[in-house]
């Protein structure tokens, strides 16, 4: 099943943002009856102690026969003596709002460049290989 986008509704996002979606989507063999689903992409090997990629979320949802991103969340190891995994930056595409663990809601400007960046760095991590990908 091929996902076809609203590009409108959220941050301008690259193509290859849009083709890795499909292609882990067709992998997994999602049905067409399916309304909203979740992709987490996880580094095996990432932890509080030897660090590593972070975690990323990515939620999409169907709207007729269009699909929606919904928001994608970069989730990270913070605390200490006892680290907890929590929200670093959590990018709400609807709202075009973006959340960062540190500065709080940022503003338009600084939004789109944050989510910029962190798509364009999330992309590189996953042709590098590097996360192992589960769909719910």
């Amino acid at each position: 099943m091929k996902l076809l986008f609203k590009r409108e509704l959220c941050f301008a996002m690259p193509e290859a943002f849009y083709t890795l979606l499909n292609n882990e989507v067709i992998k997994a063999g999602v049905k067409p009856e399916v309304t909203t689903i979740i992709l987490n992409f996880s580094d095996p090997t990432y932890s509080a102690t030897n660090g590593g990629f972070h975690s990323v979320e990515i939620m999409l949802t169907k709207q007729s026969s269009i699909w929606a991103l919904s928001y994608a969340t970069d989730l990270a190891y913070h605390g200490a003596p006892y680290p907890e995994l929590v929200k670093e930056i959590d990018v709400c595409f609807t709202a075009k709002r973006v959340y960062h663990l540190y500065g709080g809601w940022l503003n338009k400007r600084e939004s789109a460049e944050l989510a910029a960046l962190f798509i364009d760095n999330f992309i590189e991590y996953y042709k590098m290989g590097v996360y192992t990908v589960e769909i719910s």
